[in-house]
């Protein structure tokens, strides 16, 4: 039975896993110090978190392709992003030290893997069998929260040159856009799930995934290439002999 459209919906599962990644966090930074820059970073995706799982965003997903498209987009992205960003380095080196981390979060196999699970999860029957089932729902969501961890961690962490940064956000970019692309441009509702649309914003089900592959698209498009230009303004300052700044 899908829940009100616009009611909060909390998720104990969904909250205690937000508060055991924030314990597990306050313990390692009191070992590896971290920048009230950094704190401020992993609060705010903490926060996304707390807001895909316990507002009405996340009723919503069960009634708007679009809201659900919003949903992943935050588990699969800005979150993961924001705590990847958040690691101090002396933590991030502790981690590079360990052989499956370090296998993992290489650029040449987090970044297939990440478009991978983004793909698949998209697909019609995975996508709506999901929301069917909430055990497989939250398999989902762990799943885009994991490989985007592992996906931004060469953007943050590691030892890439800007350069190389630059190149992986752009080829980045170029592998999960057709995602957005065509789920905006196909000319027919792909998801059961959604088949009656969304009366109250007198969505039809084919607007609605028109606008969800808008969004994501656009989206994409903003953050890829925001951290494209940092990456490339920090590879022109090595090439001009400048130190690095460390966030």
């Amino acid at each position: 039975m899908r829940p009100d459209p616009f009611a909060w919906n909390p998720h104990p599962e969904a909250v205690i896993a937000i508060g055991l990644a924030t314990l597990a966090y306050v313990l390692a930074i009191r070992r590896y110090p971290a920048s009230r820059t950094r704190i401020a970073l992993f609060a705010a995706a903490m926060l996304l978190l707390l807001a895909t799982s316990v507002t009405p965003l996340d009723s919503l997903t069960y009634h708007s392709l679009t809201a659900h498209v919003l949903q992943n987009v935050v588990l699969a992205e800005w979150a993961p992003a924001l705590i990847v960003a958040a690691v101090p380095p002396a933590l991030a080196n502790a981690l590079d030290e360990v052989g499956v981390w370090r296998a993992l979060s290489r650029p040449v196999v987090a970044l297939p893997l990440w478009v991978t699970v983004y793909a698949l999860w998209h697909l019609p029957p995975s996508y709506d069998t999901a929301l069917e089932h909430m055990t497989l729902l939250h398999v989902e969501h762990a799943t885009y929260l994991a490989a985007g961890v592992l996906v931004w961690w060469p953007v943050f962490h590691g030892g890439l040159s800007y350069g190389l940064r630059a190149a992986y956000l752009f080829l980045a970019f170029a592998l999960a856009s057709p995602i957005g692309l065509v789920m905006a441009l196909v000319p027919d509702a792909a998801y059961d799930y959604y088949a009656a649309g969304f009366e109250p914003w007198d969505l039809s089900p084919l607007t609605d995934q028109q606008i969800a592959g808008v969004t994501m698209a656009v989206e994409q498009a903003v953050v890829f290439f925001a951290l494209f230009g940092w990456a490339f303004y920090r590879f022109l300052d090595e090439e001009e002999g400048a130190e690095p700044e460390i966030v």
